[in-house]
């Protein structure tokens, strides 16, 4: 569970992450490369990350961001199973239909409702985020230059207190994978902010990897089916390549010995 003064960081910072971080990226800024297991075209999903990382997203990130794109079924993707789905979506309060009077109501949420979104409208959102409705994050590694690797590294690239002889500006926080290397959002992570069912520590570093390809994955979950496909194919394409040179050495076996 975070602790209560996180979700104040939280609210006032994941809500920009975001769009500061498309706004602020420059083309030359390029981040180190991580090692991803869904990277390359054998690449899957660590179901064990994924669980952490929705985790993170919905004890954290859900505060501010939707997933407009995801239902709470889609979960089965990342191995949970329909009780769990059935229980988290309950756990949801959705918008109903308005009563009787015109007023609206709210419901418990459906497997195959969508993310609850944070705020009624983008307006409500901006209204209270100081002008910026923070952005849907259904997509969001996969329109983020340099995608998993710039979130990773933008999470764990906060320096407090900055280095010595950094520019600084109050208010301002130091980030090393920001333009100008200064930001108004606090550090959205902090160690020990969850506790993982699974017992893996819940370092900064930790959170930002599963969150991360958790991200990816909403961007692109059905990924590994898709890999799956294709290995199946290419080894179907091969049999089939096999049997085209067995019958072509027979053919041309036969006509010699004539």
């Amino acid at each position: 569970m975070a602790r209560p003064h996180s979700t104040l960081l939280v609210v006032a910072g994941l809500a920009a992450a975001s769009v500061s971080a498309q706004a602020a990226i420059p083309e030359s800024l390029v981040p180190p490369q991580q090692t991803w297991s869904f990277d390359g075209p054998l690449g899957r999903f660590d179901q064990g990350s994924l669980q952490r990382g929705f985790m993170v997203y919905d004890r954290i990130c859900s505060t501010c961001h939707g997933m407009k794109s995801l239902t709470y079924n889609d979960l089965r993707g990342i191995g949970m199973t329909q009780q769990a789905i059935t229980d988290l979506a309950h756990s949801k309060m959705i918008a109903g239909p308005p009563d009787v009077t015109g007023q609206p109501t709210m419901r418990p949420g459906l497997p195959d409702d969508h993310f609850r979104s944070p705020f009624p409208s983008d307006a409500a959102a901006a209204a209270v985020m100081g002008g910026v409705a923070p952005p849907d994050q259904s997509r969001l590694a996969a329109i983020q230059p340099h995608g998993a690797d710039w979130l990773y590294a933008f999470l764990t690239g906060y320096k407090m207190p900055p280095p010595a002889g950094a520019p600084m500006v109050p208010g301002k926080l130091y980030n090393d994978w920001v333009d100008g290397h200064l930001i108004g959002m606090p550090p959205p992570l902090m160690n020990g902010m969850i506790q993982y069912p699974d017992g893996t520590p819940a370092t900064v570093e930790q959170q930002a990897r599963d969150v991360t390809t958790f991200l990816v994955w909403a961007s692109d979950p059905h990924r590994n089916e898709r890999h799956r496909i294709g290995v199946s194919t290419v080894l179907y394409l091969l049999f089939l390549l096999g049997l085209a040179i067995a019958w072509k050495l027979k053919t041309w076996k036969r006509a010699k010995a004539q």
